[in-house]
């Protein structure tokens, strides 16, 4: 009988055999579609990604707040990453996602993403400077091998932004 392990340990111990078959480098990001942008977000900030459960909405909220999921007897808050970041709100697709933030930031708040691009390691990525002002959620800007520009997601400075904070209309 085969024993059974949350998907939360899954992707933890898949993290640490990537880590040991690529010589010790961690594969330790991440990788999401929202919207056009491709971001990064890295592991310890990241609690689960799932699939997107019934999510109930709450009147008189922002259009990005998509309202709350039942995860496992929990509630969580659910933003729409894309339209919080001022694309419009769309409609849930078959590869979307919900991305828990680690239970260590206290939030209970799930981030809808478009899909899960998979793992990545960070020594794949070179800096990349970008004009203008960037969001305090903004880590950093990156490059990848292939060209692609990506964003590296600080979930902690995400989680304590008056915006990000505030849901009511």
């Amino acid at each position: 009988m085969a024993t059974r392990i949350s998907l939360r340990d899954y992707q933890r111990d898949l993290a640490a055999r990537m880590q040991s078959a690529d010589g010790g480098r961690a594969a330790s990001m991440l990788g999401m579609q929202v919207g056009d942008e491709r971001w990064l977000v890295d592991l310890r900030d990241a609690g689960e990604v799932i699939p997107v459960p019934p999510i109930t909405p709450v009147p008189l909220t922002r259009p990005w707040f998509r309202g709350v999921a039942n995860i496992r007897g929990n509630l969580y808050s659910v933003v729409e990453f894309a339209a919080f970041l001022g694309a419009n709100p769309a409609p849930i697709a078959e590869q979307a996602r919900l991305l828990l933030l680690s239970e260590r930031f206290r939030v209970a708040s799930a981030l809808l993403i478009d899909r899960s691009l998979g793992l990545r390691n960070p020594e794949q990525f070179q800096p990349r400077t970008v004009p203008g002002a960037r969001a305090p959620w903004v880590l950093a800007e990156l490059g990848d091998e292939q060209g692609a520009s990506w964003k590296e997601l600080d979930v902690s400075q995400l989680v304590q932004h008056a915006g990000f904070l505030s849901v009511g209309a």
